[in-house]
């Protein structure tokens, strides 16, 4: 697969959030959206002997069912895909794509709605479609290791027995995922007493239980929290000192209690992942930098402090973000209802970039 197939699929998320309010019908969802992927796939979407658009499928006495794309290779379907619209959830209309499974020779079927991808596989009885994805793809949220169980159902990098040697895998491990979520939101009586009996060795009352599950649920936050903190500062190159020249530096470990002062949020993540797609149109992700404050989250172009291209204000209930004109310290403040909402100032955003090239 291509180097810069993460590059084209956020590309591709940043035209599927430009476009979906005017995508009105499946059929267009299909072709604005859905046919880019394939493409993204490096299948050519031009050639009816590799990609077949209405592939009719009799189901038993229904004749003339159509399939909204059959990809083959080498002669032989290997995915079938089933397209609904940008609004619809992808995971309510599985009974479709089963029918179309069973009959079916391909291993292999995709539901969609043009921005999530559900991978369907037979792991469970031969030729009847899994109830649940053994992987899914959302391309609001693309990560490196999704990155490369895509490749493996891409043109040059398709592997049948490859794909089928991990899926099991990734569907185990999606559901132990699934599991261990559940217990870090809200630990059971189980999973409590294990761990307290390894260090507390007094009978655990109701009251002690009670309170111990709450110990847990802290527990737990503040290490998978103080965990994303260090890893996204690693990756991103976040530096943790504020501009100096506008605010008083504030360092971000309490000394009382050896703690951080602020974490990076999920949402600010996000909105990361968002701004770097916006500007990795134009620059290189190296010099993109990202800076963690307790007020706000930055980004810099080449790590200049005087060369900020916007903050993003996630800290109140009121989410905002700051605007930068011909480098001025002081932005503009835009409220934003959803992280959606910041790819609609990519314009500005953009042309703040262009004030520093």
């Amino acid at each position: 697969m291509e180097p810069d197939i993460k590059l084209k699929l956020e590309q591709l998320h940043s035209r599927v959030d430009a476009l979906k309010d005017q995508i009105n019908t499946e059929e267009a969802t299909k072709n604005a959206f859905v046919m880019p992927f394939i493409q993204i796939l490096g299948y050519d979407i031009f050639n009816p002997t590799e990609v077949i658009p209405e592939f009719i499928c009799d189901i038993g006495t229904k004749k003339g069912e159509k399939i909204d794309y059959v990809i083959k290779k080498d002669g032989e379907p290997i995915l079938i895909i089933e397209c609904k619209h940008w609004k619809e959830k992808v995971d309510a209309h599985n009974s479709q794509l089963h029918r179309y499974y069973h009959v079916s020779k391909s291993r292999f079927g995709v539901l969609t709605n043009g921005h999530v991808y559900n991978f369907y596989a037979d792991l469970e009885k031969p030729n009847i479609m899994d109830e649940k994805p053994f992987f899914s793809l959302d391309l609001s949220n693309l990560k490196d290791s999704s990155i490369k169980i895509l490749e493996k159902f891409s043109k040059n990098g398709y592997n049948l027995e490859g794909i089928l040697d991990s899926a099991e895998s990734l569907k185990y491990i999606k559901a132990i995922r699934n599991e261990f979520e559940k217990e870090l939101s809200d630990p059971s009586d189980e999973i409590v007493k294990i761990l307290v009996n390894r260090f507390f060795d007094k009978p655990i009352t109701a009251t002690r239980l009670a309170s111990f599950k709450q110990y847990t649920k802290k527990a737990f936050s503040n290490t998978i929290n103080e965990s994303i903190n260090f890893r996204l500062k690693n990756a991103l190159n976040i530096n943790e000192t504020p501009h100096t020249n506008t605010e008083e530096k504030v360092e971000n470990i309490d000394s009382n209690t050896n703690t951080p002062k602020f974490i990076t949020t999920q949402e600010e993540i996000e909105g990361s992942q968002i701004l770097k797609a916006i500007l990795r149109e134009k620059i290189e992700a190296s010099r993109i930098a990202f800076r963690d404050t307790q007020s706000y989250f930055g980004v810099l172009l080449d790590d200049n402090n005087r060369k900020p291209l916007c903050r993003l204000h996630f800290n109140s209930s009121n989410k905002y973000i700051e605007l930068f004109h011909n480098g001025k310290d002081n932005g503009e403040k835009k409220l934003l209802n959803s992280l959606d909402d910041i790819y609609t100032y990519k314009k500005e955003i953009l042309n703040t970039l262009v004030q520093y090239e």
